[in-house]
This record gives structure tokens, sequence and C-alpha cells, in this order.
């Protein structure tokens, strides 16, 4: 949907939804799915915890930025103006260590992967943040916000380095549902004169080599959990709609976002949604672990579109265990999508544009906590219901159930005939070309056996080219071929 078609879109719903939003989500913090109320009617306000940069992206890192694309473009499918803001932390322990380790400067270390995050999320189709926000360009504002929390009550200083006082807040810890007295709160290296060891550090005193600016409280570097609660301070205010993340994030990082910034004033996110990992032998995918598969080799081997199916569709709660096995399942089960698009467009002899709404069904399963597993079939039995229309030559049934595939396609950012995939791949518009020339001339020597009656080599050509990865369908417009099953 283009973004005029999409602001004619909203400005249509916004007529037909006057009343209260339908969407429901399930809120971390409330353990239970809640109806979801805009602060603002129309609009729809997000924060996400975006990239930490150092390192380049694995496909479970890209998950969540997918995730949460779907939920925007649902929401902006209702008709809600979304700002959605997506923050990059450029400056954390595990930055400071890979720039010692390799003997490069931290800020070209963050910026290089910063860049490959960026390429990940446009390779896999997720729309660009309303605002991107690097860490390193609020420093003022933590600096404000430290301040303000001293004065307080609920931050001290101690040997340059600035402490939230965890016992000072009484709801900390409700979000991770623990027990103060049983806490174990994460410290790094000189983090010295804590008058709690259950305290953060919201800003790390300078050492020698390490990147630092001025403060009150001398030279020194932000802490991970004080960067966030800043820029969502700065981008959306003291109170919005909606804060996500990965479930690993949940304790220590959003929880004491949470005491920071309700400490400082601010009424913070009204519901907070996390998704799940991708794991590789029951475990989460990191680069500790030596599990990551990057975004940027994973592209090499699939179409990036096949990887936003696989990582797409399971709901954002369930955990997606990473196999080659349930990649190839997620290429052939869209492959029987796209090659529905494509058989539709031919018959109708062009572009057939996208429904006006998406089906009802749909529409219930996606406002019930994003349910894309249900929705996705919704999808399947449209496809199916369309192959007969096609079998029975009903072109007008046949475009019709195509109109509605794109929509919902649409909405799930996996339509083949949106601009964006027009490629797929750095060269493989280019590719597609060249095999289509092959494959042609190996088709018209089919079609030449098959015109005099020499089934046998005309059948032996076509086993050939399935053995290839080729699959050949025979039409009224004559043959055509797409990539088969691996």
């Amino acid at each position: 949907m283009s973004p005029k078609q999409s602001g004619a879109h909203r400005a249509r719903l916004r007529a037909y939804y006057p009343g209260p939003v339908t969407i429901r989500l399930y809120d971390t913090s409330a353990r239970q799915i809640r109806d979801f109320t805009p602060l603002r009617q129309g609009c729809v306000s997000i924060y996400l915890c975006g990239a930490t940069v150092q390192a380049a992206p694995h496909i479970g890192h890209i998950r969540s930025g997918l995730n949460f694309d779907i939920m925007r473009r649902w929401f902006e499918y209702r008709g809600l103006d979304v700002t959605f803001v997506r923050n990059v932390t450029d400056i954390d322990d595990k930055i400071i260590a890979k720039s010692a380790e390799q003997g490069r400067p931290w800020w070209a270390i963050g910026y290089e992967n910063e860049r490959a995050f960026g390429d990940g999320y446009r390779a896999l189709g997720c729309l660009p943040p309303t605002y991107e926000p690097r860490a390193t360009g609020h420093i003022t504002e933590m600096v404000e916000m430290m301040r303000g929390l001293i004065e307080r009550g609920y931050a001290y200083e101690a040997d340059g380095n600035v402490y939230f006082a965890v016992t000072s807040f009484p709801d900390y810890l409700q979000l991770s549902n623990q027990e103060l007295d049983n806490l174990l709160q994460p410290s790094g290296e000189g983090e010295t004169g804590k008058r709690d060891p259950r305290d953060f550090a919201m800003w790390k005193a300078a050492k020698p080599g390490e990147p630092s600016w001025e403060t009150p409280w001398g030279r020194g570097r932000p802490g991970w959990h004080l960067e966030c609660s800043a820029m969502a301070h700065k981008y959306l205010g003291t109170v919005f709609d909606i804060h996500g993340g990965g479930l690993d994030l949940i304790f220590p990082h959003h929880e004491n976002e949470i005491a920071q910034a309700k400490a400082y004033g601010d009424e913070f996110a009204r519901y907070w949604v996390h998704n799940a990992w991708v794991t590789m032998s029951g475990e989460k995918m990191s680069k500790s672990l030596g599990n990551s598969v990057l975004v940027s080799e994973m592209v090499k081997r699939w179409r990036p579109i096949v990887l936003r199916y696989y990582l797409g569709t399971p709901h954002y709660r369930s955990m997606i265990e990473y196999s080659e096995e349930a990649l190839r399942e997620a290429e052939s089960a869209f492959a029987r999508i796209e090659g529905f698009v494509q058989r539709v467009v031919e018959k109708a002899g062009g572009v057939v544009e996208p429904a006006a709404e998406v089906p009802p069904a749909f529409a219930e399963a996606m406002d019930d906590d994003l349910g894309v597993p249900q929705a996705l079939a919704v999808v399947h039995t449209a496809v199916r219901q369309g192959n007969s229309a096609l079998a029975a030559d009903d072109k007008e049934e046949a475009v019709a159930r195509l109109a509605e595939v794109r929509a919902m396609l649409g909405v799930l950012g996996l339509d083949p005939l949106d601009p964006h995939w027009a490629d797929d791949g750095d060269r493989e518009g280019d590719l597609h070309g060249v095999v289509d020339t092959l494959v042609r001339m190996v088709l018209d020597q089919r079609e030449a056996a098959r015109a005099r009656k020499d089934w046998p080599t005309a059948d032996a050509i076509r086993d050939q080219l399935n053995q290839s990865g080729l699959a050949i369908e025979d039409g009224p417009q004559g043959p055509r071929w797409s990539l088969g099953p691996r």
C-alpha cells in the first residue's frame, strides 16, 4: 500500500470506526490480554528498544523489529496515526569491549553495525521508524534526568558514578514480578560506592581510554537503562501508549527504565508488549552462545520475503526454533501464495489492486493480540478458493480472492507485488532475468516436443527442470516457471 493509499485508507477507516479501537494486546505488566485504548484518540505512540550495535544483527535481533512492524501496520490499517520510536544504543559495555578487542574506535564499530541493522530491517521490509535516536545524542537529557532524581532522593553519586536507590521506589520489580529480597542486580566493573548492592548504575565514572562526557559529577558515560528512559521522555513525553522489546529485556532493562522514569515524574508506558526469541537447540540465539545466524548471510541463501514470512508469521509471543527444515517449509508455504498471485495476474491481464478492506475473520484474528497465525490461515483459505476459481475458469471470483489476499498480505508486509520486493535482494532481479532467458530456451524445446507429440522428451525436460529446483506449470498462456521447494 503506497503512502498516498495508506493515508486515504486511514481516512476511510476513521469514518467506519468512530468508536473505541477494537484491538486487544497482552500487557506484560498486567499479565493478561487487555483492550487497547489509545492515550489520544486516533493516535498511538510506540517506543521499541532497538539495536545495541556492538555487532551485526542475527535473525533473532531482527525478529523484534519485524513483530513491531506488523503491529504498526495493523494500527495504521485500523486508522490510527502511529508515532514509532526505535532507539539505537551506540555506547555501552559491550561496544567498549569490542573496541578494545579489535583496536578500533568505539564509534566506528557502532556506526558500522548500526548500518548493518538498518540494512537488515530494510531487507525484510520493515517500515522506517518515525524517529531513530542514538543514545550518544541525548547526554544532556540524561544529565537532566539524573539531576532531578538526585534532588528527589531516588539517586545518589558515589566515586563519580550515579546510582538509582531501588529501595526508594516502592513499585520496583512489579513488571518482572520478583521479590526485592531475592534480587541479584547485574553489575559492571568499576561500579564502586554503592549503598546497596541491588542499586543499579545510571552513570558510570570514566576509566582511562574509554569514551566519556562531562557532567556535574565528573566525566563518565551513561548506563544502558538511563538511555531509554531519557529518549522515550524526549520523543514521546511523560506518558505514551506502548513500550516494546524482547522478553530478555523485562529485567533488568525495562524494570530499571520504569523506576527511573516514574521516579522522575513520568507516567511512562501504559502497555508493555514483549516478543519471544528465536532459539537454536532450545537456547536464545545470541552471539555469546556462538549460535547466531547473521541477516547479511541469510539473505544470500534465502529470499528476504521468505525470511520475513518465516520470522513474522508465528505469534509474536511464541518461540521460534530455528532450523533449515522450518525455513524450507516457510518457503514452500509462501510459494503457494506467490504462485496464486502470479497466476491470477496473468489471468487478469494486469495488476489487481488490493481490496479496500480485509476479510472480517482476518481482522478479528489481528485484533486479538495480533493473531498472525490465525490471520494467515484466512490468507491460505482465500488462496485455495482462488485456485479453485482458476481451475473452474472463473476469472471474476479469482480476481476477487486475489484482491482480498493482497489486502491481507499488505498488512503483514508480504505482498509480493509491493514495489519493495521487486528485486528481493541485491542482484536477484538481474539474476532472475538471466535464469528466465535460459529456462525459456529449454521450455521452448519442451513446447516443440509437445507440438510433435513427443511426450517422453517433453516429460524428460520437465523432470530435469524439477530436479534443478524449478516448478513448471502449464497454463492457457503457455508454461511458466517458479522456484520449487528446496
